[in-house]
């Protein structure tokens, strides 16, 4: 595994300084425990309810899905829709186009993951 990073353009200060601030806007955005695990469940199984939603992730609390799940509203990864023409109401959580932005950072994160967990089972990133 190489560790070197090829730049196609130098370091600035500046640069580092934008590029710092736009990875901390977005793990803001999508850090924690929960949010990207709300997410990826909802990108899966398009629109679910809050139980089903719950049932999926495991270990999360109602409360905790709630919050997060109005967070992820207020920055438009989730649609929160009411069918309130039925009896009882049924409330629905979809995933947005702007959540499915996400796609290839998810799965960019997903295969460093697997690379990870192999590295540390066979401790590779140890011997270097």
């Amino acid at each position: 595994m190489e560790n070197t990073i090829h730049l196609e353009e130098p370091i600035t200060a500046t640069k580092c300084s934008e590029n710092l601030s736009s990875v901390e806007d977005a793990i803001y955005v999508i850090g924690g425990k929960w949010k990207l695990k709300i997410i990826i469940v909802l990108q899966e199984n398009g629109n679910i309810r809050f139980n089903e939603l719950q049932r999926n992730i495991k270990g999360i609390s109602a409360r905790v899905l709630s919050n997060e799940l109005k967070d992820l509203e207020l920055n438009g990864f989730v649609k929160r829709v009411v069918h309130a023409d039925q009896i009882p109401v049924v409330v629905e959580y979809i995933s947005t186009d702007y959540s499915r932005t996400l796609k290839s950072v998810i799965i960019a994160l997903s295969d460093w993951g697997k690379m990870h967990k192999r590295n540390i089972r066979t401790e590779t990133f140890l011997s270097q």
